[in-house]
C-alpha cells in the first residue's frame, strides 16, 4: 500500500482571487413618511385628497376586521384566525396599488386587500369558519389562502407565465411572510420567474418572525430584498409601516413586472398580534420589543401625515369606525344565516359530473331517508364555527 503522506499545500501569495459579499450590496429602505408624520413632498404619490382619506378608511377597516374576528374566535364563533394588526400599511398600501385585473395570492393576513378587490366580508368570515364554499373567493381575481407556507409561490409564477402567454395587461401578486423565503418553493418559484421574465410581484411582509423564529435566525442574509439578485430579478426594500411608501414601491414593482421584470419587494413591518389565535407570542418576544414597534404604529403615522398635509379635517373617524362595525355585524349575521349542507353534498362534490353508480347510491340513500325520517337524528351536521 502506498503510504506516503499527502504534501501540505503550499501557501501561495495573493493570486488576485476576489469574491462578492453582502458588504458589496447596498439596499436602501425606501420611505415617504417619517415616524412622526413628516414627509418628503417630492415622493408623495399622485393621489387626490379623497384618495388619501380613502386609504385611511381601508386601514381602519383592516384593523377593525382583525379585532372583531379575533373576538369572534375567542367566543368560539370562528376558527383559528391570523391577524394583520401592525401590518396595515403593508396590506393596504400594496392592495391600493394593484389593478382589479391583477391576480392576488393571499397568505392569510390581508383581509383589507381582499375586501378591496371584491371579496365579500361574509365570505371571508365563512372561510375562517371552514366553509368550503368560501374558498372559491368569488367577487375578484383572488386565489385561495396559502395556509401551507410558501406553497403558492410556484403557482404565482405559473399564473404569471399564463398571463404573459395571453398578452394580458395584469400581474400575479404574491403575498408572503418572511418565513416563506426559507422554503424550497420560494427558491423554485422566484428562480423560475426570473427565467421566464414572468409578470409577477413577490411581496414579502417581513414582520420579523416566522411564527416564533426571528428573522436573523432564518437566514444569513441581512435583507430579503437582496435575495432578488441571486435570481436575476429586481429587489425593492420599503418601510412596511409607511403606507405611501408601500403604495409607491408596489406601483413601481407592478410597472416593472408588466415590462417582463419580476420584482421581489420586502416590506419591513411588525406583527403586533399573535401569529394566529392559537399562538402565544409572549413565549418568544420581549415586551420592550413589542412596545418599540407599537410606537411605529402605521395608523398613527398615517394619521399624523393626514393632519400635517391638511387632509384630516374632513375625516370623521368615529363615523367611519361605526360604519365598519355595522358592516362587520351585518356580515356576521349573513354568515350565521348560511345554510348547512344537506347529505347530498357527500355525493355531489366528488366528481365534476356525477357518475351513474354514484347517482344510484345517492338516490338509494335519499329513498332510505324518506322511508326512515327518524334516521336524520343520527346525521351530525358540521357546526358553523
Amino acid at each position: 500500500m502506498y503510504e506516503e503522506t499527502r504534501p501540505t499545500p503550499p501557501q501561495s501569495p495573493d493570486g488576485g482571487v476576489r469574491g462578492t459579499s453582502q458588504a458589496d450590496v447596498s439596499v436602501e429602505t425606501y420611505r415617504v413618511l417619517d415616524p412622526d408624520g413628516a414627509f418628503d413632498a417630492d415622493r408623495l404619490p399622485d393621489l387626490s385628497p379623497a384618495e388619501f382619506r380613502d386609504i385611511y378608511r381601508w386601514m381602519l377597516l383592516q384593523r377593525t376586521f382583525d379585532d372583531r374576528a379575533t373576538k369572534l374566535q375567542r367566543r368560539g364563533r370562528l376558527g383559528t384566525y391570523a391577524s394583520g394588526r401592525g401590518q396595515e400599511a403593508a396590506i393596504i398600501g400594496s392592495g391600493y396599488a394593484l389593478d382589479d385585473e391583477d391576480w392576488i395570492f393571499p397568505y392569510g393576513r390581508e383581509a383589507g386587500m381582499l375586501l378591496m378587490h371584491g371579496l365579500s366580508m361574509r365570505d371571508l368570515l365563512l372561510y375562517w369558519r371552514g366553509i368550503e364554499d368560501a374558498s372559491r373567493m368569488d367577487g375578484g381575481n383572488i386565489f385561495g389562502l396559502a395556509i401551507s407556507i410558501g406553497s403558492h409561490i410556484p403557482v404565482v409564477t405559473g399564473k404569471a407565465w399564463g398571463l404573459k402567454l395571453d398578452d394580458a395587461d395584469s400581474v400575479a401578486f404574491a403575498n408572503l411572510g418572511d418565513g416563506a423565503t426559507s422554503t424550497g418553493a420560494f427558491h423554485e418559484g422566484v428562480n423560475f420567474a426570473g427565467v421566464l421574465d414572468a409578470p409577477c410581484v413577490f411581496f414579502c411582509q417581513n414582520n420579523q418572525y416566522a411564527i416564533s423564529l426571528p428573522f436573523e435566525k432564518q437566514t444569513g442574509a441581512e435583507t430579503v430584498a437582496q435575495k432578488a439578485i441571486g435570481y436575476g430579478i429586481d429587489g425593492i426594500r420599503v418601510d412596511g409601516n409607511d403606507v405611501l411608501a408601500v403604495y409607491n414601491a408596489v406601483t413601481e414593482a407592478r410597472k416593472r413586472a408588466l415590462n417582463g421584470d419580476p420584482v421581489l419587494v420586502e416590506a419591513v413591518t411588525y406583527r403586533q398580534a399573535a401569529h394566529t389565535t392559537s399562538d402565544d407570542p409572549t413565549r418568544y418576544r420581549e415586551d420592550d420589543e413589542v412596545a418599540a414597534w407599537k410606537r411605529r404604529d402605521p395608523l398613527e403615522r398615517y394619521r399624523s401625515f393626514l393632519e400635517e398635509a391638511g387632509y384630516a379635517a374632513e375625516i370623521d373617524e368615529a363615523a367611519i369606525e361605526s360604519e365598519i362595525e355595522d358592516e362587520f355585524s351585518e356580515a356576521v349575521d349573513a354568515a350565521d344565516a348560511f345554510s348547512e349542507r344537506g347529505v347530498e353534498a357527500m355525493f355531489e362534490y366528488l366528481h365534476e359530473e356525477m357518475p351513474p353508480e354514484l347517482r344510484r347510491q345517492l338516490e338509494e340513500y335519499e329513498q332510505f331517508l324518506d322511508d326512515h325520517p327518524e334516521m336524520y337524528e343520527y346525521i351530525e351536521q358540521r357546526p358553523k364555527g
